[in-house]
């Protein structure tokens, strides 16, 4: 005796889970497997009292740079306590003379020093950081990267003492090597570009080289594939995206020069105008008494300086993170 076939139900699986009574386990999974994904919602929002974790810190940059900036500003614009005729009166001779005779002699020195060893700086250093990069002995790259973040602090009266002792007029290097016969002076302009590399390199060391871990090796494997040379891929295709980082790089190697007061100071003194050393000597009365503003309308340069360079570097910081994050 033969038995006919039990008829398979047509009708379409309920749309609830669990089918509701008398439903099938074939009708409950095919309801779970349809039921649409839900949508992402919103991120959630931080608490109401988050933003009070941030208090110290903007307690604290207050303090430490707001404060300071307005009495910079203040005090450039007003005369000064020791001045004749009384201090705290309005004027404009101190930005006056900021820009005018061997203040502006002092500030354009600086920016010539500060413009030329960032651009050598990051020369030097790019190749230095490809060299890093590309090892294939890893504590190399440890030991280069270490060493440099240890360089670009080492400054002020230590290293003045070293390159005198190395490289000034009775130096071993210079006796060695008799530099002197030669026209070498280390307390010139020279020297002091010399000086100033010592800690910049290995800064730009440092800046590069996470931007050299971001170039994707798939993009050198298919310039190869397309018969490009190895200038052809730098020149056309790690160099343009590198150019932000590069250009980011140079603007902060040349604020950190324009800074730069106590190496200057202890090795080369007023043989080459600063305006750092300008200021140093502005407060300490050497040039006219009753001047001590005169030093916080230069600081206030100082400051337009710095914040231009800031203006230019944060845009170029970002635009160079969207290609190699």
């Amino acid at each position: 005796m033969t038995t006919a076939p039990t008829p398979v139900p047509t009708t379409p699986a309920a749309t609830v889970p669990g089918g509701g009574p008398g439903a099938s386990a074939t009708d409950t999974t095919t309801a779970t497997t349809t039921t649409p994904t839900p949508r992402r919602g919103p991120a959630l929002r931080l608490g109401g009292g988050s933003w009070l974790a941030t208090v110290p810190l903007f307690v604290f940059f207050a303090i430490g740079f707001g404060l300071p900036a307005v009495a910079i500003v203040i005090g450039a614009f007003t005369t000064s306590s020791d001045a004749e005729g009384g201090g705290g009166r309005f004027t404009l001779d101190n930005v006056t003379a900021s820009v005018q005779g061997a203040y502006w002699t002092a500030m354009v020195s600086s920016l010539k020093l500060s413009a030329l060893t960032a651009l050598l700086s990051t020369v030097i250093g790019l190749p230095i950081a490809q060299a890093v990069v590309t090892s294939r002995f890893t504590w190399l790259r440890q030991a280069v990267l270490t060493a440099s973040g240890v360089l670009a602090n080492f400054g002020g009266l230590p290293l003045a003492f070293a390159f005198v002792a190395t490289l000034g007029n009775a130096g071993e290097i210079t006796k060695l090597l008799h530099l002197t016969d030669h026209g070498w002076s280390l307390y010139s302009f020279t020297g002091l570009t010399v000086v100033y590399l010592y800690f910049l390199v290995p800064l730009m060391v440092l800046t590069i080289t996470p931007a050299l871990d971001g170039l994707r090796v798939q993009w050198r494997e298919a310039a190869h594939n397309n018969r490009a040379t190895t200038v052809q891929y730098w020149r056309h295709v790690a160099l343009p995206i590198l150019l932000p980082s590069l250009l980011g790089g140079f603007v902060l190697l040349f604020g950190s020069a324009f800074a730069a007061y106590a190496t200057a100071a202890a090795m080369v003194g007023a043989t080459v105008p600063l305006v750092s050393r300008s200021i140093a000597d502005a407060l300490s009365g050497n040039v006219l008494v009753g001047q001590g503003n005169l030093a916080l309308a230069l600081s206030l340069n100082m400051i337009v300086v710095a914040v231009l360079v800031m203006a230019v570097y944060l845009p170029l910081q970002r635009r160079s993170a969207r290609w190699l994050s």
